[in-house]
């Protein structure tokens, strides 16, 4: 699986929202400057995340974006799912049940397929956005603010 910048800019983006979201919103150019990322480009994931649920903007002076969860309930997967959408590597026809895959009920490889798209699945749903904050504090050995 390789994701996209959508996926890799969109997961740093709010990362870095939920380091800095803690007083106030964050505004765009803000988090386009420490995460070296176009406005424009994150205007346009900040729109897939908020149409996800998974951040709301907050207008007027001193506006921008919060998190709409707590950070403990928005896991990678969600992030990553929001921005990319299906997360499987491979397509398999034969894992659909009304799939149009004709060697379907012979197929064993369907089930190497079935098996790795569960573990990318339960693999960035296991990992919790207040985790990357955590491990982000640990590296830079500090507590952010905006």
């Amino acid at each position: 699986m390789k994701l996209s910048t959508k996926g890799r800019y969109g997961l740093r983006a709010l990362i870095d929202l939920a380091q800095y979201s803690g007083q106030a919103p964050v505004s765009i150019t803000s988090i386009s400057a420490r995460q070296d990322i176009s406005e424009r480009y994150l205007e346009q994931l900040m729109a897939l995340l908020r149409k996800a649920g998974l951040i709301r903007s907050v207008r007027g002076a001193g506006g921008g974006y919060v998190l709409a969860k707590d950070m403990k309930e928005i896991s990678v997967g969600d992030i990553l799912r929001a921005l990319e959408g299906n997360l499987e590597p491979v397509e398999c026809p034969g894992l659909d049940p009304e799939g149009s895959c004709k060697a379907a009920d012979s197929c064993v490889s369907k089930y190497v397929w079935k098996r790795i798209n569960e573990s990318i699945n339960r693999t960035v749903d296991e990992i919790m956005l207040d985790q990357l904050v955590e491990e982000s504090r640990k590296k830079t050995g500090s507590i952010q603010k905006e």
